[in-house]
C-alpha cells in the first residue's frame, strides 16, 4: 500500500488530546517551548496524577506551592500536564481517585520527572504560508519564463528547497482545504469552489486549530473561499486574527456589491471595513502589522498570507502593468500585461516581506512557504511560458495541477538551494511543518506524509514510492468515479480511467500509450477504486450552516454556498436563474427571523430591480436601475423544518421576512421567488437568519 493513503473506513481527524482554547488576551502567557516525545510517553502517567491531585490540591497552598515550582522547573512537561489538570477540571472528570486526599510522594514524583526529563528550552519557529492565487508554474523567470520577471521570488528560489514534483487541484478551494487539513477534498469536503462544495465539514481540525492549541498565535490575510457562513469562517476554523474577502474573490457574489481591488471593502473579525489601498499591498502590510505584534509579545506565530491575486479580475496599477504593455507580444501571442502586473506587485511586497523579516529579527526562525494553488489562470500566459507543460487552472494535465512549492527556514538546516524531485503533494504541509516544529503529534491521521526527513540537510531519507489521487468537482458535483479525477505514479499519469502517460518521454502529454503498458494502467486503476471506496462515504457527508447559535445570533446565507445551481459570481446575480437550499444545524429552539434578499442590502435595490455596469467594473456609489437583472417576481416561498410559507410581495419591496418558530436539529432551508402565475423564477441570493 503506498505511503500516505490511509485505507482506514474513519479516518482519526480528531485532537485526541486538545489542550484548551488559550483566549487571545492571555496568549502572552503561553509557551513558546516545543514539547518533547517524552511528553506523549508521559501523557498518560501525567493525566492519572491530575485525576488524584485536581480535586483537592488546587485549594491547599501548600501543594499548589509545590506544583508552581514543578511548573517553574521544566515548563515542557508542566505545560501539559497544566493543560490536563484545565481540561479535566473543564469537563468535571470524575474519577475513583476523587475522594481520596492527594498524596505528598505523587507531588514528589512529579517533581522527580521535571528533573530527570526537563530538557533545555529552545525557541519554535514561525511559520508564514503564502499560497498566490492562479499563479503557475511558469510564471516564475526562476523557472525561465522570458518575459515575467520576479526577482524576489527568484531570490526565494535560491534560498529555499524546491519541491518540483509538487501537486494541488486544479482548482483553489480543493487545494485550500487539503492545505488546512492534511486531507484529500474528497475526504475534507471542500471539491468544489461553490455549490455547497466550498466547505470543510464540521469537526475536522485545520491546521491553525492544531497549532494554536500548540502555543501560536494564529493570523489569517487574503483569500478564505472554505465557506462565509458560521462554523466555516476563518475565524471559526481556528484563526484568531483575519482580514479576509468573501467566496473566491472581491467581486464575488457575496462580496460587497461593487467591490474593486483598490480600496476595497474587506472583513476584519467578522465586521465589513473599507481599507484605502491596493488589495494585495493591503494583505501584506496588515500581515505585517500583526506580525510584529506577536512578536513584541514573545508570540510565535502562525500566518497563513493568502493573495487573492493574479485571480481575475485583472486589475493592478498600471505601473506594474506598463512595462509589458509596451513589449506587446512574444511570438506572435499577446503579452498578458495586467496578469503579469499583479505577479509583479506580489514580486515587490516579497521585498517588504523579507526586509520585514530581517529589521525584526525574524528571519532566521521563521519557516516560510511559498506555492500556488492551482495552474496558471491565463491562457495567453500559458501560451508564452508554462514550463513545457500541458494545461492550465481547472485541467486535469499537469499544468493544471503541478505547481511551485518553495520552503525556506534559514535557521533550520534544510536542503536550501536543491531541487526535490519526489512526488509530493499539498497535503504534506501539515505533516511536515507539525515534525519541522517539534509540537507533539496528537496521533492525527492525515492523507498527506511529513516531508522533513526528505528536505532536511542531515537527514536526506527518500520517502516511499507512492501513488496520489487528485480529485476535485466544478460544475458538475456528483463525486462520481473518476470524474475529474487523475492517479499519480512517480512520473506515470492516469488521467481519467483511459489516458495514460510517461512524462520522462513525453512531458507536454502528447501520447496516451495506455495499451502499450497496460499493466502500469492496471495497477493505478487498482489505486484509484480502493481509494475511491474508502473515501467515497466521507464525501457523502453533509456540511452545515449553524443558525441560533448563542454567540452569532445573525448569519447570512449566500447563493456561493447553497447546494444547487451554480452560482457565485455576480453574472449569476445579475442572471438570477439559479436556486439552491442550504443544509442547516438549528442549534436551539425558539423563534427565528428569516429575511430573504434578490440583492446585497447595500444596493438598496428592490426584489424585482435591475442595475447595470459601466465598463468593467460594477457601480459602487450609485445603483441606476434598469432591466439588467430585473425580474418579475411577485411571490417569496420559505421551506424550513414544517414551514412551508408563501407571501405576495409588493414591486418596491427590498425584502421579504418571515417569523417562524423552529426546533433545534438538521432541517433543509429553501426559498423560492416565482412569478405572477407561480412559475419559480430564483432562489433568494442572500438569506439573513436572526433568533430571536
Amino acid at each position: 500500500m503506498p505511503a500516505g493513503v490511509p485505507f482506514s473506513k474513519q479516518p482519526t481527524a480528531q485532537l485526541l488530546c486538545p489542550s484548551p482554547r488559550i483566549p487571545p488576551d492571555k496568549k502572552q502567557e503561553r509557551s513558546t517551548t516545543s514539547p518533547s516525545i517524552l511528553e506523549d510517553c508521559f501523557l498518560p502517567f501525567f493525566s492519572w496524577l491530575s485525576a488524584l491531585i485536581l480535586p483537592d490540591t488546587i485549594n491547599n497552598k501548600k501543594q499548589t506551592n509545590l506544583i508552581h515550582l514543578f511548573f517553574i522547573i521544566t515548563p515542557k512537561l508542566s505545560c501539559r500536564f497544566f493543560h490536563f489538570l484545565k481540561f479535566m477540571k473543564t469537563k468535571q472528570i470524575s474519577t475513583v481517585y476523587s475522594n481520596r486526599k492527594p498524596r505528598k510522594v505523587l507531588i514528589y514524583i512529579l517533581l522527580f520527572f521535571s528533573l530527570s526529563f526537563g530538557e533545555v528550552e529552545k525557541n519554535l519557529p514561525n511559520i508564514i504560508i503564502i499560497i498566490t492565487d492562479d499563479q503557475g508554474y511558469g510564471d516564475y523567470s526562476a523557472h525561465g519564463n522570458p518575459i515575467l520577471k520576479t526577482p524576489a521570488m527568484d531570490a526565494l528560489y535560491n534560498e529555499s528547497v524546491r519541491l518540483t514534483d509538487f501537486h494541488v487541484a486544479p482548482m483553489c478551494t480543493p487545494t485550500r482545504g487539503q492545505l488546512l487539513t492534511g486531507l484529500d477534498a474528497m475526504r475534507n469536503g471542500a471539491v468544489a469552489v461553490c455549490q455547497g462544495r466550498s466547505m470543510m465539514r464540521n469537526g475536522i481540525p485545520t491546521i491553525a486549530n492544531y497549532f494554536s492549541e500548540s502555543g501560536y498565535s494564529t493570523g489569517h490575510f487574503g483569500k478564505w473561499h472554505l465557506g462565509d457562513s458560521y462554523p466555516h469562517r476563518p475565524q471559526d476554523r481556528g484563526f484568531d486574527e483575519t482580514l479576509n474577502h468573501p467566496a473566491w474573490g472581491i467581486t464575488s457574489l457575496a462580496d460587497h456589491f461593487g467591490n474593486s481591488y483598490f480600496n476595497p471593502y474587506l472583513n476584519r473579525n467578522g465586521k465589513k471595513e473599507k481599507y484605502t489601498g491596493y488589495c494585495t499591498d493591503i494583505f501584506f502590510a496588515e500581515a505585517m502589522k500583526w506580525m510584529k505584534n506577536q512578536h513584541d509579545e514573545n508570540n510565535p506565530f502562525f500566518l497563513y498570507l493568502a493573495t487573492n491575486t493574479p485571480h481575475v479580475p485583472n486589475w493592478v496599477d498600471e505601473k506594474y502593468s506598463e512595462p509589458y504593455k509596451k513589449i506587446g507580444s512574444y511570438n506572435g501571442v499577446e503579452i498578458p500585461a495586467n496578469f503579469y502586473g499583479m505577479i509583479a506587485n506580489i514580486d515587490e511586497n516579497l521585498v517588504d516581506l523579507d526586509h520585514f523579516l530581517k529589521a525584526e529579527g525574524l528571519k532566521e526562525n521563521t519557516i516560510l512557504i511559498y506555492l500556488n494553488d492551482n495552474g496558471t489562470q491565463s491562457r495567453m500566459a500559458s501560451k508564452i511560458f508554462n514550463a513545457g507543460m500541458r494545461g492550465h487552472k481547472t485541467e486535469m494535465y499537469e499544468g493544471g495541477h503541478r505547481v511551485a512549492c518553495f520552503i525556506r527556514w534559514p535557521g533550520g538546516r534544510l536542503r536550501h538551494g536543491e531541487d526535490i524531485d519526489a512526488l509530493t503533494q499539498v497535503q504534506d504541509i501539515f505533516p511536515t511543518l507539525v515534525e519541522l516544529t517539534g509540537v507533539p503529534t496528537n496521533k492525527i491521521k492525515l492523507d498527506g506524509i511529513s516531508l522533513a526527513g526528505l528536505i532536511g540537510l542531515e537527514t536526506q531519507s527518500a520517502i516511499e514510492d507512492r501513488k496520489l489521487v487528485i480529485q476535485y468537482s466544478f460544475q458538475e458535483t456528483s463525486g462520481t468515479p473518476w470524474n475529474r479525477a487523475i492517479v499519480l505514479w512517480d512520473k506515470w499519469r492516469l488521467v481519467g480511467p483511459h489516458q495514460l502517460f510517461d512524462l520522462r518521454k513525453d512531458p507536454h502529454q502528447n501520447r496516451n500509450i495506455i495499451h502499450e503498458h497496460p499493466d502500469i494502467a492496471i495497477a493505478m486503476r487498482n489505486h484509484y477504486d480502493r481509494w475511491y471506496d474508502n473515501i467515497r462515504t466521507d464525501f457523502e457527508k453533509e456540511r452545515y450552516i449553524h443558525i441560533g447559535n448563542a454567540d452569532n445570533n445573525s448569519v447570512t446565507l449566500f447563493a456561493s454556498d447553497w447546494v444547487g445551481g451554480y452560482c457565485d459570481n455576480t453574472s449569476g446575480l445579475i442572471n438570477a436563474d439559479a436556486s439552491g437550499y442550504w443544509n442547516v444545524i438549528v442549534e436551539q429552539d425558539g423563534k427565528y427571523e428569516i429575511e430573504l434578499r434578490r440583492w446585497p442590502k447595500e444596493t438598496g435595490l428592490a426584489l424585482t430591480a435591475g442595475t447595470k455596469r459601466e465598463g468593467n467594473r460594477q457601480l459602487e456609489e450609485r445603483f441606476v436601475v434598469d432591466n439588467l437583472g430585473a425580474r418579475p417576481i411577485h411571490s417569496a416561498t420559505l421551506k424550513i423544518g414544517n414551514v412551508d410559507e408563501t407571501v405576495v410581495i409588493n414591486p418596491t419591496q427590498k425584502s421579504v421576512s418571515f417569523t417562524i418558530d423552529l426546533k433545534a436539529g438538521k432541517e433543509r432551508l429553501e426559498t423560492i421567488f416565482s412569478d405572477r402565475l407561480g412559475i419559480p423564477l430564483c432562489s433568494a441570493m442572500y438569506v439573513n437568519v436572526r433568533s430571536l
